[in-house]
């Protein structure tokens, strides 16, 4: 089997790409390699440029930030078909604003951002599915956030009278 054919069998894999067109699926795998990581290797660090948007295959990734006083907090882990450097394809970001780590030995779908971000500006169709999805990503992940935030500054309830 080719590299070629061995991509094209783990980019159908992934959800994300059910619903495309062939033309948009061959696309986008001309725009992907897959990378395989030891556990403890590093994806990206926070500030580094941004050039890639990453899909977990199999294995896991974790998201951490630097934070003052307290050093790098791990924020989120992605797991098999979890979306991360997701930043990276929307207009205007231009460095990461987290790190990324393999926590297990890890197979992960790479992206080239610039040709997805160009693609996309090109086939309106495409940009739409793209952007729809992203969304998505986005969505899941503030409400992770919001429940991280609500359990870390809740304090004691107390009990309701009635």
């Amino acid at each position: 089997m080719t590299e070629s054919l061995d991509l094209k069998i783990a980019l159908q894999m992934i959800p994300w790409f059910n619903s495309l067109t062939p033309e948009h699926f061959n696309k986008t795998a001309e725009l992907t390699h897959l990378r395989l990581a030891k556990a403890g290797e590093i994806f990206f660090r926070e500030g580094d440029k941004q050039d890639y948007v990453y899909i977990v295959l199999d294995g896991r990734v974790s998201l951490e930030i630097f934070v003052p006083h307290h050093g790098k907090v791990r924020f989120y882990t992605a797991e098999p078909f979890d979306v991360f450097g997701w930043s990276s394809v929307t207009p205007g970001m231009r460095q990461r604003t987290a790190g990324a780590m393999a926590v297990l030995d890890s197979t992960v779908a790479c992206i080239d951002a610039e040709g997805l971000r160009n693609f996309a500006e090109i086939d309106h169709d495409f940009g739409y599915l793209l952007m729809r999805r992203l969304a998505n990503v986005v969505a899941s992940r503030l409400m992770v956030t919001r429940l991280q935030l609500i359990d870390m500054f809740a304090g004691p309830s107390e009990p309701i009278n009635d």
